[in-house]
């Protein structure tokens, strides 16, 4: 999809659902990192990320799209147009938008494992899981004041 499509199917989603035209630019900018769109306040112009389209397809992007017309409808109105604001909630609800976009599956991290150190006291065997290394020079069991040592070190 081209930048002039874009522009037309934001014009047409504009009349179709909110009733009003879209009369600014429509673009794709690959600079985008972190977000599917973004609203320009000060020329009124609405960048979208590419990479939404090409991940998660036309149904995203038009998610994305109907959005990023609620922030741009209501700010040509003197509405209340931040995502804060029971105008901007209730025009996303009307339109059924999306308050954020889905997570792109690049961006989705993978959970690190924790590393997890168990010590036990040489005296009553009481077990104390760690999740830094302890002086165990400097530190003696809670219960019995016994000698700690470490058992192991695994992770989860």
């Amino acid at each position: 999809m081209e930048n002039n499509e874009l522009q037309r199917l934001v014009e047409r989603i504009s009349i179709d659902l909110f009733g009003k035209p879209f009369k600014h630019k429509a673009i794709f900018n690959s600079r985008l990192k972190t977000t599917g769109g973004r609203y320009l306040l000060g020329s009124h112009h609405i960048e979208i990320n590419r990479k939404y389209l090409e991940q998660l397809g036309k149904d995203e992007l038009i998610g994305i799209i109907k959005h990023e017309l609620c922030h741009y409808h209501l700010h040509l109105e003197g509405r209340g147009y931040q995502h804060r604001d029971a105008d901007f909630k209730a025009l996303l609800k009307k339109v059924e938008a999306p308050r954020y976009c889905n997570q792109l599956p690049e961006q989705k991290r993978k959970r690190r494992a924790s590393k997890i150190l168990l010590y036990k006291c040489e005296s009553c065997n009481l077990a104390y899981k760690r999740k830094r290394k302890m002086d165990t020079s400097r530190f003696v069991c809670g219960k019995c004041r016994g000698k700690l040592v470490m058992v192991k070190e695994y992770f989860v």
